[in-house]
């Protein structure tokens, strides 16, 4: 199977300070890639440099589509932390449709289509009771599930989530990784955090970074293992 992206011996810093080096990857279609190891290694970056929101000091990415290289794909995000303002008047539904793959989405009038997307995908995440609902009356917890609802309402061929545990509950966690396993039926994901025994029990690949990345094809080893190696890389 060829893959979708490959990153070539990335290096990346910021102020001069090595962040990334030499780090090689391949993600493949409805790969399902957990990316652990310790604060300040590097994983934040990696995504960014995937995104495009980090130039790389070295190295080279590529996309890929039914093999042939290709100039973008169509990419969700749930970033780790929000940076939303909770004083802007936005409502969730609004949230939801800026995640539409349409240019100036808040000058055009939705077709039918797109309001489609949109209620399927509230509704599947549990958020249509929310749907007029101002981003300042949102918990924590509501706020990032409607960020999640932005990032995969467009079908992305590709889904980054860096740490989508934050501010979630119990209940709504389990619900999480279960839409995510319908998801990757149709995207890869690739997924970020500290949770290492449930991204573990969810994920098919490891990647663990530490400023270099160390790729594990299976994730059939005990978690004290993986625990332990991403303790020591």
């Amino acid at each position: 199977m060829s893959p979708i992206i490959t990153l070539d011996n990335i290096s990346a810093s910021y102020d001069g300070k090595s962040v990334l080096e030499h780090v090689s990857l391949q993600i493949y279609p409805h790969d399902y890639l957990a990316v652990i190891g310790p604060n300040g290694g590097g994983k934040t970056t990696l995504m960014r440099v995937i995104l495009g929101l980090k130039k790389p000091d070295a190295g080279r990415v590529t996309f890929f589509r039914d093999g042939e290289a290709v100039d973008h794909l169509g990419i969700g995000y749930l970033p780790q932390y929000s940076q939303i303002d909770r004083h802007f008047p936005i409502s969730v539904y609004d949230i939801v449709a800026s995640g539409l793959k349409t240019h100036h989405w808040w000058q055009r009038r939705l077709d039918a289509h797109q309001r489609r997307q949109i209620d399927d995908t509230l509704s599947r995440l549990e958020l249509g009771d929310l749907a007029s609902h101002h981003v300042g009356q949102l918990s924590g917890g509501q706020l990032q599930r409607v960020l999640l609802a932005r990032a995969v309402v467009s079908n992305p061929e590709v889904l980054i989530l860096d740490e989508p545990n934050t501010y979630i509950d119990k209940r709504f966690q389990e619900q999480m990784y279960q839409t995510l396993a319908e998801l990757n039926s149709s995207c890869a994901i690739v997924i970020v955090s500290h949770d290492i025994a449930t991204v573990i029990d969810n994920a098919r690949h490891v990647a663990c970074v530490n400023h270099t990345l160390h790729y594990h094809d299976t994730v059939s080893m005990p978690h004290e293992r993986i625990e332990e190696h991403f303790l020591n890389i």
